[in-house]
Formats: structure tokens, sequence, C-alpha cells
């Protein structure tokens, strides 16, 4: 058991909490049960860049422990934009360009996972079929204090920078994710921290177990003239698309 937690912390920043990893990994173990472990995409771009390596090849390293790698490819809170490190509202993407690009998502990932151990999902799939009294009861989990918590939401109200309620949904949403899919680890980089916990709080709002928050490092891509983190760079995973890094 030490050993598989040792391989799992290998390259990790946190664990949150390491207990809680501990008790479902004893568990998976002796009822021969994998566990279920999340990483979300948004198509936001035609492909997966570098950066998202490193949260597949963890997953591969769950797989190769007898796990269920559970890719989720975010077409609905993509539509919505994710709002983490952005000084702006981001423009929303139409149903059309989210659907392009998860397309390239699907063949670019099995570079990396293993077929027999990957379940690949859409969040549309629960979302659009959430009415608006459902939505306004995930709104009343959370609070306006909670969120502005985050330190991009707390510098742009502090800045008089404008915040759109869309954007505050986008945890909300992908916190929901977890419970649609009763994750047991969560998979993300250090700047999606914020959201990976608020999926911890919604499991146990809606009387789930939650989950494992595990934190990635953001990778950085240089080139002669620029450097940008994972979240931000457009350097393509695809060999034959890929680009120069640029920061947005």
């Amino acid at each position: 058991m030490n050993e598989a937690l040792q391989l799992i912390k290998r390259g990790s920043v946190e664990v949150l909490v390491e207990k809680d990893l501990l008790a479902k990994l004893a568990r998976s173990q002796k009822s021969g049960k994998p566990l279920r472990i999340k990483a979300g995409f948004d198509p936001t771009a035609p492909d997966l860049h570098l950066g998202h390596t490193v949260v597949l090849n963890k997953l591969r390293q769950f797989q190769e422990l007898g796990h269920t790698a559970v890719f989720l490819i975010g077409d609905f809170t993509g539509m919505i934009g994710d709002p983490t490190g952005k000084n702006a509202t981001r423009r929303p993407l139409s149903r059309e360009e989210v659907a392009a690009n998860a397309r390239t998502y699907q063949e670019q990932i099995f570079k990396v996972l293993d077929p027999a151990r990957t379940e690949i999902v859409f969040n549309s799939q629960w979302m659009d079929k959430m009415t608006a009294a459902d939505l306004v009861g995930l709104a009343a989990r959370h609070t306006v204090a909670r969120m502005l918590e985050r330190d991009d939401f707390q510098q742009r109200y502090l800045e008089g920078q404008p915040i759109a309620i869309h954007e505050f949904l986008y945890p909300l949403v992908q916190g929901y994710d977890s419970v649609a899919l009763k994750a047991d680890v969560e998979l993300g980089g250090t700047d999606q921290k914020f959201n990976l916990l608020v999926g911890r709080q919604l499991q146990e709002a809606y009387g789930q177990e939650p989950q494992v928050v595990l934190t990635l490092p953001l990778l950085e891509v240089s080139t002669a003239s620029t450097r940008c983190r994972s979240r931000s760079a457009t350097t393509s995973a695809s060999p034959s698309r890929r680009r120069k890094c640029s920061a947005s």
C-alpha cells in the first residue's frame, strides 16, 4: 500500500487528504473494485497541449495500479469558460466550437492512456438535463464569500473589474461533475485547487464520500522568446499540429 502511495505522490504537489487516499486504496485492494480517478479537460482549443500530459501520465499511473481513469470532456463547462487565472471575463465558446475541439481530444488521449481502463464522458450528459430549479439548488450549496476567496476573483473584485455571474457557476459545475461521476480522486493543476476542493465539498453536501484532491505542477513550456505555464500553453500534444507556445 505504501509503495502505491509513494508512486501516486511522486511528482505531485499536494494530496488532500492523504489519509483518505490511503483508506480508499485499502478498500479498493480488499474489495477488488477499482477507484474512479477523474480528470477534466475543457475543449477550448483544437488540441491537448503538452501541459495536459502531466495529468495524463498521472492517470496512467493510477491505471497501472488497477484503477479506472475517467476522462471528462467539459463540453458544457467549455461553453462557460474557466475563469481561473483570468483578469477579465472569458468569451464563452459555442457548442459547435466545443464539439469540434472535443473530437481531437478523443483521438489524442490514447497516446498515453490504456483504452481498456478508460471511460470518456461529457458533462453535457447531466448538465443538459439540469433544470433551472436544479441549478438554483446547486448554487445554494456555495456562498459568494467562498467564491471571493479565490485569488483571481478577489483581485478582480478589489480592482473593480467585472465578474459575470456565469463565472461563479464554473467551479460549481466542475464540482458537480464529481458528484455525477462519484469520483474517488480528482487530478488537476495547482491552479485548479479551488475548483477541485469545491468538488470535494459538493460531494459531502450530496451525501457522498468526498473525493481526494491531487494537484500537479504546471508545466513551463519555453521557447527562445516565450515562456508560459501549462494552462495557457498552446503547444500541441499532437506532433502533427505542434505550434509555438504563446501566453494568453
